[in-house]
């Protein structure tokens, strides 16, 4: 996800009801897809947008084992690789660009330090891409690759102070039976 689909998350939050009590729920771990410091952001003005009494109930895709989360985004039948190509399908239709998806291979990397897979794009061969509707022009040597996605996982410690620190305060904490994935009701603090 980029800033600019950040940015689209909160962009109307200001059009929920006003009456009655509120529960928000962002589910589904899509929360994942931000960077830390749009999580930051995102957090604070779904704050912003509760009153006292009201919540946030809010799904999170949880850490796992490197040998179980690598093979769910890099999918044996390929399935998350063309998924993951779909982006330069996109930008070449939309900014009409001249991307060869077909020259580039999906990748899917743990990265342990900060607790994400990286979904990335590894140019296959030297190769120049024009992206005439923007002005620009890329060269990408072979083996270069560029990240297309974050998937970020948590821990309970960690959504509970990135929580804090957007105004909220966790009141119950629920996980399935194996603790693949976290759900989290919240207050404002």
């Amino acid at each position: 996800m980029s800033s600019n689909e950040s940015i689209l998350l909160q962009q109307h939050l200001d059009r929920l009801p006003q009456n009655g009590r509120h529960l928000i729920a962002f589910l589904g771990g899509t929360i994942g897809n931000l960077v830390p410091a749009e999580r930051a952001v995102f957090l604070r003005s779904l704050r912003e947008a509760l009153q006292p009494g009201e919540a946030l109930l809010l799904g999170t895709d949880l850490v796992k084992n490197p040998d179980v989360l690598v093979p769910a985004y890099d999918d044996a039948a390929g399935v998350t690789a063309e998924f993951n190509k779909n982006v330069l399908h996109v930008v070449d239709r939309e900014l009409k660009a001249d991307f060869d998806p077909d020259a580039f291979a999906h990748v899917a990397v743990w990265d342990a330090e900060a607790e994400w897979i990286e979904m990335r794009l590894r140019s296959l061969t030297d190769q120049t891409v024009h992206v005439p509707a923007i002005g620009l022009t890329v060269r990408f040597a072979a083996g270069e690759e560029m990240r297309t996605e974050v998937s970020a996982k948590f821990r309970r410690p960690g959504v509970e102070a990135e929580l804090a620190a957007a105004g909220l305060a966790m009141r119950s904490w629920w996980t399935d039976s194996a603790a693949q994935y976290g759900l989290s009701l919240s207050v404002p603090a």
